[in-house]
């Protein structure tokens, strides 16, 4: 059982996590309407989840983030399909998308698209996809 005993590799992967999952949500909201924003946001969340099971060990980030990966892919999965089947309900084609203004309490007139809705869901994929794949090697060695 790999046990990381590593003390320069723990207190840089305390800030570097955080500057990761913190630049994976800006690509998320800011590639919504640019293609990529769901799957590299998806790809450097994976890569800071990956650089905490490394240096903090399976058990440890199991307790702190207890998801279920393979979960998180179905999730994604049906987000995203069915953000490309709600088109046909307004009679347009698959994976057509719209936007309106929304007025809310705090945030004040804020830009809501379905693209975004289909991001997340393909940001969850690959979220679950990745991390899945590589705890799956790294429980094999």
């Amino acid at each position: 059982m790999y046990k990381p005993n590593d003390l320069i590799l723990r207190t840089t992967t305390s800030l570097i996590a955080f500057i990761l999952l913190g630049f994976a949500v800006y690509l998320l909201f800011a590639g919504h309407n640019s293609p990529g924003g769901g799957f590299i946001g998806g790809l450097v969340t994976a890569a800071a989840i990956v650089l905490m099971y490394m240096a903090y060990g399976i058990e440890t980030v199991d307790k702190v983030l207890p998801i279920n990966f393979e979960t998180l892919i179905s999730i994604g999965l049906i987000t995203a399909i069915v953000t490309g089947l709600g088109s046909f309900l307004f009679d347009v084609p698959f994976l057509s998308h719209t936007f309106d203004y929304f007025e809310f309490p705090i945030f004040g007139e804020v830009e809501l698209a379905t693209a975004m809705l289909f991001d997340i869901g393909v940001y969850f994929t690959v979220v679950g996809v990745t991390v899945t794949i590589i705890l799956n090697i790294a429980n094999d060695q």
